[in-house]
């Protein structure tokens, strides 16, 4: 496929949540995007019902969290049902419970529309043609209401969920353990069910029920000892009655449901997530057991990381080596959310087994160094990016700038408003031309602001540091002293080379 002419910079393939976020991050970077969604139609379903307290902060950065109209956020979470407050992480903010997953994929679809990605439903991607691995381009066939038709593209992103088609074709190794037992999730009406927000243990397994509002209840049965098979798939709600009634005792055979499917303790992450101009993200690169509602979050900052990148990729502005930082940064990030939700699976449903193990996650969980340790897994806000030795040693490398309030020219500011265009964000803490000189090459690329500190916890979290590169997923790639300590390096590593 040497020489071949592209119809569009980068295919995702897949309208969930993880592919449009990703269609919204391209769009922003200046990427030409079109996404292919085999649906005819928005599904109403809705697996994910929130997201952790990073997830917020990306969908902060880009200014939409107020598209969805005011969120309730989870001030307690647990881990394996074992309850905490995330009031002991030190910036104690939280992520969003009962938002419906349809919700969450309407104002992202709205965003990259609005942006200026292509959406096309009805889109069913069938075939990859070789090269993909050694061309300039890739090239995949597909079904749509008008035939057969084909597009090529400079990369192509598996959005497309756990039995992801594009992970087949393009041969990623997808290791990792089977599903050892079947469980069911639904949205019932008609029952009268009493709350179970964090799980009920009982002798023959766990069931867990949340109000979604309107006489609609999400529910939850995961029997001991169901056989299963290393997939998902819908199922009669005849089949979730009996697995109720089978833990619980209580007949909800007169009720209904909205939708209804089952899911597996399957755990499974692909060996690379990238392969040639193909890219995998959200489910299509990893599966896990549904612990603490992790699976849309972690998807979403699969895009957010992927997306910077592949836009100032296509656009010439930096080089393909920039990609590979893509599976080493997120792999090992999908690696411990594999760990975590596996941990969580044995507590929480190993059964009398798993009591020993209960009881010490209890115990532990008394000190609050403990808690803060596990709260930042399960939220997110622990991530750190090991971005080599070059990036330099202070505290905040590698780390997602933290929500502190800065001041600026125009007054009061977050780090989150002035990476609503997408762009870098060097930030010069000591109104130092030589900083602002040194990122000239870069206009366009990366944005300047001038700033200080404007209360204790910003000058705490700066200390040491006299500027500070963000990038546009939020990550601090280099914080220093001097325009020569090392920042024209950094700027070239993430930001390509300076125009001239």
């Amino acid at each position: 496929m040497k020489g071949t002419a592209v119809d569009t910079d980068v295919v995702v393939v897949g309208a969930g949540p993880t592919g449009l976020m990703l269609a919204g991050e391209l769009a922003l970077g200046g990427a030409r995007v079109v996404v292919v969604e085999k649906l005819t139609d928005p599904t109403m379903q809705s697996r994910g019902l929130g997201f952790t307290a990073r997830t917020m902060e990306s969908f902060d950065q880009r200014g939409l969290l107020p598209r969805w109209g005011g969120l309730e956020t989870m001030p307690v979470g647990h881990f394996g049902g074992i309850q905490f407050d995330y009031s002991v992480l030190p910036d104690a903010h939280f992520g969003a419970r009962g938002v419906l997953q349809w919700k969450t994929e309407e104002v992202l679809e709205k965003w990259a529309t609005e942006l200026g990605a292509d959406i096309r439903r009805g889109w069913e991607f069938t075939d990859l043609a070789d090269g993909f691995l050694d061309g300039d381009a890739v090239e995949i066939a597909l079904d749509t209401p008008d035939g057969p038709q084909r597009l090529r593209a400079s990369y192509l992103v598996g959005c497309d969920g756990s039995r992801s088609r594009i992970r087949k074709a393009a041969g990623f190794d997808f290791p990792g353990i089977p599903a050892t037992r079947k469980m069911y999730v639904a949205d019932v009406v008609g029952c009268d069910l009493r709350p179970r927000y964090l799980g009920e243990r009982l002798p023959r397994g766990m069931v867990m029920v949340g109000p979604l509002g309107d006489g609609v209840n999400r529910l939850i049965a995961c029997p001991h000892g169901a056989p299963a098979s290393d997939r998902d798939a819908s199922v009669p709600f005849q089949e979730v009655a009996d697995a109720w009634e089978h833990i619980t005792g209580e007949d909800i055979h007169h009720g209904g449901a909205k939708w209804v499917s089952s899911f597996t303790d399957a755990t499974r992450q692909a060996s690379q997530y990238r392969r040639g101009r193909v890219f995998l993200a959200g489910d299509a690169a990893h599966i896990h057991l549904p612990a603490g509602g992790q699976g849309l979050s972690t998807g979403v900052q699969d895009a957010v990381n992927l997306g910077w990148k592949l836009a100032l990729v296509t656009r010439g502005a930096a080089p393909r080596t920039l990609l590979d930082t893509y599976h080493a940064e997120r792999h090992p990030v999908g690696r411990r959310l594999l760990m975590n939700t596996r941990a969580q699976g044995t507590i929480f449903l190993g059964g009398e087994q798993a009591d020993p193990l209960r009881e010490l996650f209890a115990e532990l969980l008394r000190h609050d160094d403990v808690k803060k340790h596990l709260a930042g897994i399960v939220s997110h806000l622990d991530i750190r990016y090991d971005l080599g030795p070059q990036a330099g040693d202070h505290p905040l490398t590698g780390r997602r700038m933290p929500p502190r309030t800065l001041r600026g020219e125009g007054g009061r500011t977050r780090i989150a408003e002035l990476l609503h265009g997408g762009r870098g964000v060097l930030l010069d803490l000591a109104d130092d031309a030589g900083v602002r000189r040194a990122a000239a090459g870069w206009q366009g690329r990366v944005d300047v602001a001038t700033v200080t500190a404007a209360d204790d916890a910003a000058t705490e979290a700066l200390a040491g540091a006299t500027a500070v590169l963000v990038r546009p997923d939020g990550y601090v790639a280099w914080a220093g002293t001097a325009a020569h300590d090392g920042l024209t390096d950094a700027l070239q590593r993430w930001f390509g080379a300076a125009a001239h």
